[in-house]
């Protein structure tokens, strides 16, 4: 792929990889997207200091190990599992930082960002920065939607990892009209699916990942239940004595701005509105505007005129949208997956 070259010229283009390291972040729930975010990187000829989370190490030793199975050379890729705030201070006093290649938390991207741009001058050259972040995945619900189909692709996108992934279904939009009967097939739903150990594959919901996520989304959902704008649909509970088991949990508000509509949770915690038949379009424009997010979105519709108007006008709202299908679970090498807004800078960094 080189510049067009007149007569008795040259004119070459040389792709070279950074002057420097790539700082590499990777979250607890995707092991592969770690593989990912080191190994982009190094196939563009390029070195990295990764940080694991701290709170799933042994999946990425292992990963790591791999690599070096496989014939990685030292020092390409530098597994430093440890404090986050320590290593993340190491990283940006380096002047050989020439980038960072992020999946995780806002605020923890965030800061990087701002110690980034703090100490410009102290780099060999602006650092590139690409991170994939938080999200407050939507599900808007169209008139002609087919019941079953919503539900069961409602309760999957919410509650699959117990809703750890930043591109879960949290926030739900259903008309009245339906409302009876997507209501009915969520409790159903809801009473089939059992919680346990993973080592038994009945088991739809596992613990969430630490006891702070536990309390976290048990503070929503006291939140929710000593609301007058809230009732708690399904369960609503949770158990840490032997794990941290939060029940999947389904809220119904009456005001579109709720709380649980507006902040990322990342548990397994759904809040739905139900807007009235003849406000459609005036809550297109709520689902639109509620979140800070643009990370993922799903309409469900059988009318194919509708599904493509509510796509176009949902169009900034998600970095991936599915039509009649949940908002999770991306192909690698067929969707991109990535964020604008405040779910990142939407370089698709997540596959």
């Amino acid at each position: 792929m080189q510049p067009q070259s007149a007569f008795n010229q040259l004119n070459k283009m040389e792709f070279r990889p950074f002057e420097g390291f790539v700082f590499t972040v990777s979250p607890f729930n995707f092991t592969s997207i770690a593989s990912n975010l080191n190994m982009a990187p190094v196939m563009m000829g390029n070195t990295t200091v990764w940080k694991p989370a701290t709170t799933s190490l042994l999946s990425k030793y292992y990963l790591m190990k791999v690599f070096q199975e496989v014939g990685l050379p030292e020092g390409v890729i530098n597994f430093v599992p440890g404090n986050g705030a320590l290593i993340g201070k190491q990283m940006l006093q380096s002047p050989d930082l020439a980038g960072i290649h992020f999946t995780g938390s806002n605020n923890t991207f965030n800061s990087l960002w701002q110690g980034v741009a703090s100490q410009l001058t102290h780099y060999k050259s602006y650092p590139r920065l690409i991170g994939e972040t938080g999200g407050k995945n939507f599900i808007f619900v169209h008139p002609s939607a087919s019941v079953t189909e919503l539900a069961v692709n409602a309760f999957r996108g919410a509650f699959e990892y117990q809703g750890q992934k930043c591109s879960a279904a949290s926030r739900m939009y259903v008309p009245a009209l339906l409302w009876p009967s997507v209501k009915s097939e969520l409790i159903r739903i809801s009473s089939d699916a059992k919680m346990g150990d993973v080592e038994d594959p009945l088991n739809f919901i596992n613990a969430v990942i630490d006891e702070a996520s536990f309390h976290n989304c048990l503070e929503f959902i006291n939140y929710a239940k000593n609301s007058d704008e809230a009732e708690i649909l399904a369960v609503g509970n949770g158990d840490k004595s032997t794990g941290y088991f939060v029940e999947p949990t389904i809220i119904v508000t009456t005001n579109p701005r709720f709380r649980t509509m507006e902040e990322e949770i990342f548990g397994p915690v759904l809040t739905i509105f139900v807007y009235a038949d003849d406000k459609l379009e005036e809550t297109i424009d709520i689902c639109n505007t509620t979140s800070p997010y643009g990370l993922n979105g799903a309409v469900f519709a059988r009318d194919r005129v509708a599904a493509s108007s509510m796509c176009e006008q949902l169009r900034y709202a998600a970095g991936n949208f599915y039509i009649n299908d949940k908002p999770t679970g991306a192909i690698v090498g067929l969707q991109p997956f990535g964020g604008s807004r405040a779910s990142g800078t939407n370089d698709k960094a997540g596959r």
